[in-house]
């Protein structure tokens, strides 16, 4: 690891971040879309930092709860759901993944990580700008609307970074570019080149592979591994013009599954490791460009 290069020129950026910290809406947590209900408070949920996980909320697609891999319903109690108020799409993998991932970042780092996450909604514009790096999976169920896409244009044009994953197959990529084309109708999704430094601001990450999900795992979920079969993992990004990444897509990867499971020794250990070594490096790569 360049630990010491990285963190050398982070010092400006985490100063800024401390700056508008006292502007951050405080600590939020809502039900799971998971059928988990134990995932402990850390103790040291309040605390002051310079990095927090942000999760991003959206609404859903109408597609991704009758069509395709979605017909089943995506939502824990199925009916009808406030996306606002948790229990749907936005909450895969949360909160556990995020916390396994604050974990392994204040291991691996010296970033002072926030041990909890933080669910953000695109219709709080005050509190949306407060958080520099945003996370949001099952991308292929989101819709925003045109002033939520405008306000997550903006938040991406003035320096944020958004890392998006867990979205499979052509159905799945058409209902995600149909918003990510109104955020960007001028920047197409491309893949990012190998000598990114995306790819190496940390770890040197030139070997990637397919990121399966716990689900993939399973012999017995055919319908779950129907969704994965013949995929190849895409490692995506949509860049400002500066040549920054702003956006970056783990297309047919599940690096979210790879986080909230990486406690549990029945899912393998090699994929969670490439799956924090990319959170890693997309961290540390937002932080510094």
């Amino acid at each position: 690891m360049r630990l010491g290069r990285v963190l050398v020129a982070t010092v400006c950026g985490l100063a800024a971040i401390g700056m508008v910290s006292g502007f951050q809406r405080p600590f939020r947590q809502y039900e799971s879309m998971e059928p988990y209900d134990d995932v402990a408070l850390p103790g040291d949920w309040q605390e002051k930092t310079e990095w927090v996980f942000a999760r991003l909320m959206y609404p859903e697609h109408p597609n991704a709860l009758f069509g395709g891999f979605g017909r089943f319903g995506r939502r824990r109690f199925g009916g009808s759901r406030d996306w606002r108020e948790g229990g749907t799409s936005w909450t895969q993998d949360y909160p556990r993944a995020d916390r396994h991932f604050a974990q392994a970042l204040r291991r691996l780092t010296r970033l002072h990580v926030r041990s909890v996450e933080q669910p953000v909604n695109p219709d709080e514009i005050d509190d949306f700008f407060n958080w520099p790096w945003m996370n949001a999976g099952e991308m292929g169920d989101w819709l925003l609307n045109r002033a939520e896409a405008k306000t997550l244009r903006e938040y991406l044009l003035r320096g944020g970074f958004l890392m998006l994953d867990d979205f499979w197959g052509p159905e799945e990529y058409a209902r995600f570019e149909e918003t990510m084309k109104v955020v960007f109708p001028e920047r197409a999704a491309v893949e990012i080149p190998n000598d990114d430094a995306i790819f190496h601001s940390v770890y040197d990450l030139s070997d990637r592979y397919q990121v399966p999900g716990q689900w993939g795992l399973n012999p017995y979920n055919g319908m779950f591994r129907q969704r994965a079969a013949g995929t190849v993992a895409h490692w995506l990004g949509i860049y400002d013009d500066k040549g920054r990444v702003m956006v970056a897509m783990t297309f047919n990867s599940d690096i979210g599954d790879s986080w909230e499971w990486a406690d549990d020794p029945r899912y393998p250990e090699k994929y969670s490791a490439l799956g924090i070594r990319i959170g890693v490096n997309y961290v540390l790569y937002a932080m510094t460009h």
